[in-house]
């Protein structure tokens, strides 16, 4: 048995699905199928799919087969998990458009000549009603509602859309389809890849060992990350901004970020840990944008975050405002839109917030053509005095 790649999952799942059974099979050298779901209802992926996707590439530098299900048909029907009401149903152009941009992100991590990507329409589409019929016999209406979302909704008086609970029956096919040996998911994914067990088992088949990831939170700390919530790091943003988000989490989420996406074992989490939170966090934003744009990228945004916010440099490239005359610096920044009011930009002014070429600045600064303005943490801009 591969132990390290044993003791990699042991340490990332939160819970592991018929564990004894799924490390029997890697001690005897079985080459699995792991298959993974992804639900293209949004057009990007974020770092909290990383969870999963480089727990697949560990199964894949172990020779098994990486086995992506793009759910094309599933997302028309919209997974429930989670939801307290019926999700709307999405167009085929809609959900083609967002399968399409899923492929050359997901291959940032998976080795894309050992990966078997499939849209789930390649058989649900093609299904009969007999077969549809054969499907929903598979299991019954009790065990779909047994979901814990489901079961909330039924208790609130919420109504749930008869299309939705063909999503498990259809998701479950999927690994049926594939033949799976082992399913991934989040921890949100635990009814589905368990109802995938049941139905695999009605058609014959061997049911999949599952192992299931936590969801990580967003830049807030508390929600898991999310597009729609705002809270996340884009795996296709530019290597700044990946760097920028990574180094604004709260320091209580940096371990849990190094164990979850960066791609270190238990002792060099440790090592990271040991230097200290500023370090160790700068060293996680490090490991991030190597991961997904190589080291040389990760240098250059470390390099340009430090200038920015450490050294206090001017970056390269800053913005221009115009600003008719040379002013004062309270008038500039209200008619440049820095800041709402004169009352709040002389505040800031004079708290320090604003420096002028680096250096702090009073209200009856006068500024003049070509001169970079820092207003608070983040924000440079050069005048130019029309």
């Amino acid at each position: 048995m591969n132990q390290s790649l044993w003791d990699v999952v042991c340490a990332r799942a939160a819970r592991i699905e018929v564990a004894d059974h799924l490390r029997e099979r890697l001690a005897r050298g079985d080459k699995l199928r792991v298959k993974l779901g992804l639900d293209p209802t949004a057009p990007d992926i974020h770092v909290g799919h990383l969870v999963v996707l480089h727990m697949m590439r560990a199964f894949q530098d172990d020779g098994h087969t990486a086995v992506i299900i793009i759910g094309d048909y599933t997302a028309m029907i919209g997974d429930p998990s989670g939801r307290s009401e019926t999700r709307p149903m999405l167009s085929r152009e809609q959900v083609d458009a967002n399968a399409r941009t899923y492929f050359e992100q997901i291959y940032k991590v998976l080795d894309p000549d050992r990966t078997e990507v499939h849209g789930n329409a390649e058989w649900l589409a093609e299904m009969t009603a007999a077969d549809v019929l054969r499907l929903l016999a598979s299991a019954t209406l009790q065990q779909v509602l047994q979901r814990e979302d489901f079961a909330n909704r039924l208790r609130d008086g919420e109504p749930i859309g008869a299309h939705e609970v063909l999503y498990p029956f259809s998701q479950a096919y999927d690994s049926v389809a594939t033949h799976a040996d082992l399913e991934v998911g989040g921890t949100d994914q635990l009814f589905n890849l368990l109802f995938g067990r049941e139905v695999q088992r009605a058609y014959g088949q061997e049911p999949q060992d599952i192992a299931v990831f936590p969801l990580l939170e967003g830049l807030d700390g508390v929600q898991k990350m999310s597009k729609s919530l705002g809270n996340y790091i884009g795996v296709d943003e530019a290597p700044e901004q990946i760097y920028g988000k990574a180094m604004s989490i709260p320091d209580a989420l940096t371990e849990r970020y190094l164990r979850l996406v960066a791609g270190l074992s238990a002792a060099e989490v440790g090592g990271v840990l040991a230097m200290g939170p500023r370090d160790a966090k700068a060293a996680l934003a490090r490991r991030l944008v190597e991961r997904l744009h190589g080291p040389e990228a990760a240098a250059a945004a470390e390099d340009d975050f430090d200038r920015k916010f450490r050294r206090r440099e001017t970056p390269t490239e800053v913005e221009e405002v115009t600003v008719n005359g040379a002013r004062d610096i309270v008038s500039v920044l209200v008619e440049t839109g820095l800041e709402r009011s004169r009352g709040v930009a002389r505040r800031l002014v004079e708290q320090g917030g604003v420096r002028v070429e680096g250096e702090k600045v009073g209200a009856d600064f006068e500024v003049s053509d070509g001169q970079v303005l820092r207003v608070g943490r983040h924000r440079f801009v050069r005048v130019r005095v029309s």
